[in-house]
């Protein structure tokens, strides 16, 4: 015991008694305040999940040194291993790059060397196999180029290398990204790509497997072509965000080629945040693709500075009902959007009408064009490989013939003969009134109802059905869709995830805006992104031991 003296105001002090407390409780009391500390300590910790991380996210992690590239290679290797020709089959992925892992390490000894290339260092990303790459075979999914490497890289390719991506595979696409004839998500070189949401249903076309790879979580972005739908198809159908560009705005310099007067590539991811960040690093002009000279003084290389919560408010957008009422469930997840984006306060304009004379005659124009081009511009492509590939569309056709090819797709085959009988030359009048005339009728026709309203954007559901059944005629084009205003405008179109069919299906609302209006429309997606948080994990693909990381 020990005795001590405590003071009342206004008494005297009074002894009292003071019992000390023994050892043994001291030792319990620092324990207990040792674990408060660690537990306080752990509280602080942040965690990702593979799934749902961002770029950002996974910056960070790298940072506290508790993550590296060869880690975050390793857990999407898994995944793949786990889904991909096993369990639900999604079969995405053509060929795994043997030196991933190789170039993960040299990445992260680079990183602890303290060079940091910027945000892309050390990220895993997939290539729809229809971008050259200097040390992977590029197929465009057809078993008649099987085994041609090119002489280099794709520039947009070199451009993710330099910013030290991490190539983790190259994977499926419709044949030559040609929709029609073979099944949704199929190529004699990949096989059926399934989608991860349900796999008894396609992953649309053409960059199918890059849209069902990033929906399952195989890389942390990927890169698909869009001509008449490409990347946005996919993107929806598999509930992932992604970004047609305005055309001019990435080289197609070392892209197979289908009718460059709509090719473009551009990024697909699982956030808005990634498709920002993966944007920028890839723009520039290029001396090989004559297009990208338009893009000077307008592109940007950091996107992500544009993603603002608040951006829809005070914007001007116009709603396309032409392309609503061809699925009930697409349509109600778009009116919760429009009430939304109304709520984060957007003007509306709505109805936006489009007039018919255009409606009726773009289909037309884009199967004109993009045939006729397909024809020509495939044999320019083939004129770069070494010895031994077929140099001419009449020379693929005639491979896909002989039974020592093996060849896998005979609708594929029989399309592409059509298509060598029947599309006319470059220089047939026909096919230059659709591209001179018809073009500039679609441009005209479109900068017209922007300012009729004074738009900022104009919205509908990137495809009107959700994603389709497989089968055999079926392309997973999804309806009256309004993919092409973008491609025969060159404008941009971002695609964001906003909902959920009652069959747990996708459904995708497009953001459509005038040339080089690409930092408005991230600005106005993240914002109604991060607003409706609607983009769900496919449950065929579900989270597997590793895929959660504490740092």
């Amino acid at each position: 015991m020990q005795r001590a003296s405590v003071s009342i105001t206004g008494q005297q002090p009074t002894s009292v008694i003071v019992n000390k407390p023994p050892r043994r409780y001291l030792r319990l009391a620092l324990a207990l305040s040792v674990a408060a500390l660690l537990s306080s300590v752990a509280t602080q910790a942040a965690t990702l999940t593979l799934e749902t991380a961002t770029i950002q996210d996974i910056d960070a992690a790298f940072a506290s040194g508790k993550l590296s590239s060869e880690k975050l290679v390793t857990q999407y290797l898994k995944r793949i291993k786990a889904y991909d020709k096993q369990g639900p089959n999604i079969n995405a992925v053509i060929l795994l790059n043997p030196k991933a892992l190789e170039t993960a390490k040299a990445l992260d000894k680079e990183r602890k060397a303290g060079k940091v290339r910027g945000p892309l260092h050390g990220i895993p990303v997939i290539l729809k196999d229809n971008y050259n790459t200097f040390d992977l075979q590029t197929t465009a999914g057809s078993q008649t180029l099987q085994g041609s490497v090119p002489n280099t890289d794709a520039f947009v390719v070199n451009k993710l290398r330099e910013a030290g991506v991490v190539i983790l595979a190259k994977v499926n696409l419709h044949e030559f990204a040609l929709g029609g004839g073979a099944p949704n998500g199929f190529s004699s070189m990949g096989g059926q790509t399934r989608n991860p949401h349900d796999p008894t249903r396609g992953p649309a076309g053409s960059s199918g497997g890059t849209g069902a790879g990033i929906a399952a979580a195989f890389a942390q972005f990927g890169m698909g072509t869009d001509t008449g739908g490409s990347i946005r198809n996919p993107s929806s159908a598999n509930g992932i965000a992604g970004l047609k560009p305005t055309r001019g705005l990435l080289s197609r310099d070392g892209i197979v080629p289908l009718a460059l007067s709509f090719d473009t590539g551009g990024p697909m991811a699982r956030s808005v945040y990634d498709v920002a960040a993966a944007l920028g690093v890839m723009t520039g002009v290029d001396a090989a693709d004559a297009a990208t000279a338009a893009s000077d003084g307008h592109f940007q290389k950091d996107y992500t500075q544009y993603l603002q919560r608040g951006s829809l408010k005070g914007a001007c957008i116009g709603v396309a009902r032409d392309f609503f009422k061809q699925d009930a469930g697409t349509d109600a997840v778009m009116e919760a959007a429009i009430a939304k984006m109304k709520e984060l306060g957007a003007t509306v304009i709505d109805p936006v009408k489009i007039p018919d004379y255009y409606l009726k005659a773009r289909g037309d124009i884009s199967t004109l064009v993009m045939q006729t081009e397909f024809k020509a511009q495939i044999a320019d492509y083939l004129a770069t490989l070494k010895p031994g590939f077929p140099h001419t569309l009449s020379e693929l056709v005639a491979k896909a013939k002989d039974p020592a090819t093996h060849y896998a797709s005979p609708w594929k085959r029989d399309s592409m003969e059509k298509i060598d009988q029947t599309m006319p030359s470059i220089t047939d009048p026909i096919y230059l009134a659709a591209k001179n005339q018809g073009l500039a009728l679609a441009k005209a026709t479109m900068e017209g109802v922007f300012a009729k309203d004074h738009l900022d954007a104009l919205v509908y559901p990137t495809v009107p059905t959700p994603a389709s059944v497989i089968k055999v005629g079926e392309s997973g084009g999804g309806g009256n869709s309004a993919t092409s205003i973008a491609n025969q405008t060159g404008w941009p179109d971002l695609i964001v995830p906003a909902g959920m069919t009652p069959e747990g299906l996708p459904v995708t609302i497009s953001f459509l805006g005038v040339a080089w209006s690409e930092p408005k429309l991230l600005g106005y997606g993240y914002d109604f992104e991060q607003a409706t948080k609607a983009i769900k994990t496919p449950k065929y693909t579900p989270v597997l031991p590793g895929d959660t990381i504490t740092y």
